[in-house]
């Protein structure tokens, strides 16, 4: 097998790994806390036993717990629309991290607002207006999706500026290890409130401890591993790219294992379709870029 194959083998790999994170907050019947606190706790100890702590300076240390901590509430309320909703409108909403990026970026580097990138990221936006015209029952976890992608933007943007100059590893270690001391205090404040119907449990166990185990070593650890290792062999852009058919993935998991196709509309697929057509107007600007 070439170097490029093996990279894409990688690639779709960690993509598909990617894609079974909406299912863990599905099958997991513990609250979004609860998963997000045992996910940084179960990754820091993996990744400890592989890296180890590797000296980074003090205020760089500081860059990657914030960055950490943002994450971690990203979690916290992916997993909150999740269990509002359903997996597909979880992830759904996550794709509007495009546009949301699109409004933030320009601020934090002090650049110009790109119009087109804009007016793009407004199709999906208009896709999720098409989801949000499902039964009532599942606005309050589209809403929470919302301000979800729209944290995850700012973590992939502060990440970036973060992480230059630290091996990706390393970068993965700190932000686990440190987001989980200020996801800690973050928890009481979202609880406070947005109080989940269910209650706090201390220790995961039986297929809650299992699911949480696999969630933490394949679809974190081994996720970033793998793409790192794609990252090796293929251009950012690539990975990048690649990674658009996590929604799908996800989406079509769902509608196999939990029958979530029963539940959705005609309105959901034109949003899709939206969504889809972003996408592509995105990729095909940067393709002749």
């Amino acid at each position: 097998m070439t170097e490029t194959r093996k990279g894409f083998v990688q690639l779709h790999l960690s993509v598909l790994l990617a894609g079974f994170t909406g299912l863990f907050g599905r099958l997991i019947t513990l609250n979004e806390v609860d998963i997000v606190w045992y996910r940084m706790l179960f990754t820091s100890a993996i990744l400890l036993v592989f890296t180890g702590l590797p000296r980074v300076g003090c205020r760089k240390f500081l860059q990657l717990c914030g960055c950490g901590a943002l994450l971690g509430f990203h979690w916290i309320l992916f997993y909150g629309s999740i269990k509002a909703s359903n997996v597909s409108i979880g992830v759904i909403c996550f794709s509007l991290i495009g546009f949301f990026t699109a409004l933030f970026e320009p601020l934090i580097f002090k650049r110009r607002l790109s119009w087109l990138e804009l007016l793009f990221s407004l199709i999906t936006v208009a896709g999720v207006l098409c989801i949000f015209s499902l039964d009532a029952r599942y606005r309050y976890g589209i809403a929470i999706g919302v301000v979800s992608s729209a944290v995850c933007a700012l973590y992939a943007i502060c990440n970036k500026k973060a992480s230059v100059g630290v091996r990706s590893r390393t970068v993965l270690m700190y932000q686990m290890s440190g987001g989980l001391v200020l996801v800690s205090a973050i928890i009481p404040i979202y609880l406070y409130f947005f109080p989940s119907q269910q209650s706090v449990v201390v220790v995961p166990e039986g297929s809650n401890l299992w699911f949480m185990l696999c969630h933490a070593l394949f679809c974190t650890v081994g996720m970033y591993l793998l793409q790192i290792q794609a990252l090796k062999r293929l251009s950012a852009f690539t990975v990048n790219l690649t990674y658009n058919l996590e929604p799908c993935y996800t989406i079509i998991l769902a509608f196999l294992i939990f029958g979530e196709g029963r539940e959705i509309n005609f309105s959901f697929y034109i949003g899709i379709v939206l969504i889809l057509l972003s996408v592509f107007l995105q990729t095909r600007r940067a393709w002749k870029k």
